[in-house]
């Protein structure tokens, strides 16, 4: 059996578990590759600290250099994970002529139109299966397995962390805070979370599935992103009392006039699969006019379910080496554009929402907050004003509204909160009946 040699750069986490499960299920793996696939060489930053991987692979070293100038290196992975030195090393191999795999979300939305353009003029492949949602084979089912659908939507559950978090506020009557600590010592949230709970790692990976949804350039700079920070237990529970569970979405829909992007904590309906997708697991609903709505759920991070996505676009290159780019499935799915991908400004957003709306306890307060909605063209669905407790004069205004637009209900909030009855910021949760 022939073999082909791969590089890979990085080997925390995600490069282990390739190494690992390559070594473990090679026999599996070459027979459905037609080729036995051997690590020539994996770099890291530490490599004597990885003597474990000495076994499983060629040699060890630092300098990802060495990858890209091997004549005998066909494929060039990256698990280093960040924008440099990730960036360099991927596009040098593709100028030397090798094929990439990565799992590399952030350089992918920051700079994907760049490599992506650097590989189809050598005519290399650059695939990312692992990018989102972990071991979820969601890239190709939207770019190979719906190819006859015009696709309508995508929406998902694509940070494990956060989920995490918001499932524990939930379950375990927690506050933010305590459900941040307990991810930590979990090991499922960074010493700095940023990235995950204010909403930018779920917006690199919905603007990676608005490009293969729509045939665009991916947007990760136009989209908009709100995180989990601030919310609190209280909102949570109205939620459960109106029979929605929240949680951190990633949402990309198509428009008459373009594109929605953004990212935000969301009311789900329990009555929907996606609202009882708890803990790290991810979970990503595509709805194609031909298809309906199909749900793809799984694992979203870990050595492993990462390694596996990994190794099944590793197996994917292998099948292709020597096939004309004339026959490789497109990056993106698309041979040529034929979308509107314009992504429209936040404003242009319609969808319904949940507002609580603090306010003092006195007569005519509710007819004041009506007469605000009404002028804007707002109609509210359903509402609940919770009795004053007793020496505070002050009570809360829970309303969700039908669908409007969200300029609409922005400048309602504004004026709103100018009112002399209404007490503090308005707390704003977005609503999505996915149907």
């Amino acid at each position: 059996m022939d073999s082909v040699k791969i590089g890979l750069a990085g080997a925390g986490t995600v490069g282990g578990g390739v190494c690992r499960v390559l070594n473990r299920n090679q026999e599996q793996i070459s027979a459905r590759a037609g080729a036995r696939i051997e690590v020539k060489y994996v770099t890291c930053r530490h490599p004597e600290n990885r003597s474990d991987l000495v076994p499983l692979v060629g040699s060890l070293g630092i300098d990802w250099h060495e990858i890209v100038e091997d004549p005998e290196i066909a494929i060039a992975v990256e698990a280093m994970g960040g924008i440099e030195p990730a960036r360099s090393y991927i596009l040098a191999a593709i100028e030397a002529g090798k094929h990439v795999v990565t799992a590399n979300k952030a350089l992918l939305a920051q700079h994907g139109d760049e490599i992506f353009d650097a590989a189809a003029k050598k005519g290399v492949i650059v695939a990312f299966e692992a990018s989102v949602a972990g071991g979820i084979p969601i890239i190709k089912a939207m770019r190979e397995s719906l190819v006859a659908n015009r696709i309508q939507s995508v929406v998902g559950i694509i940070n494990g962390t956060s989920n995490f978090i918001l499932t524990s506020m939930r379950k375990e009557k927690i506050s933010f805070a305590e459900a941040l600590s307990k991810a930590q010592k979990l090991g499922y949230a960074e010493a700095d979370p940023s990235f995950d709970i204010d909403g930018i790692d779920a917006a690199h990976k919905i603007s990676i599935l608005s490009s293969i949804a729509f045939g665009g350039p991916i947007s990760f700079d136009k989209a908009y992103i709100e995180g989990i920070r601030d919310l609190q237990n209280v909102d949570i529970e109205f939620a459960d009392q109106l029979g929605y569970r929240v949680k951190l979405l990633g949402i990309t829909k198509r428009r008459g006039t373009g594109i929605e992007l953004r990212v935000h904590p969301t009311l789900v309906p329990e009555r929907r699969l996606l609202a009882h997708v708890g803990g790290v697991t991810n979970a990503v609903e595509v709805k194609g006019d031909a298809v309906g709505s199909t749900l793809y759920y799984g694992p979203g991070a870990g050595s492993e379910p990462t390694a596996s996505a990994m190794i099944a676009d590793i197996v994917d290159v292998v099948r292709m080496i020597g096939v004309s780019s004339n026959h490789q499935v497109p990056v993106l799915g698309y041979k040529r554009k034929i979308e509107n991908v314009d992504v429209l400004p936040m404003g242009e957003t319609v969808c319904s929402y949940y507002l609580r709306i603090g306010v003092t306890d006195s007569p005519g307060t509710l007819a004041d907050v009506s007469r605000v909605f009404a002028d804007m063209g707002i109609s509210i669905e359903s509402l609940i004003q919770k009795e004053a407790v007793a020496g505070q004069g002050s009570t809360s205004i829970v309303l969700m509204t039908h669908t409007a637009w969200e300029a609409a209900v922005q400048e309602a909030i504004r004026r709103i909160e100018a009112l002399d009855c209404v007490t503090g910021k308005i707390v704003l949760l977005r609503k999505e009946e996915l149907n």
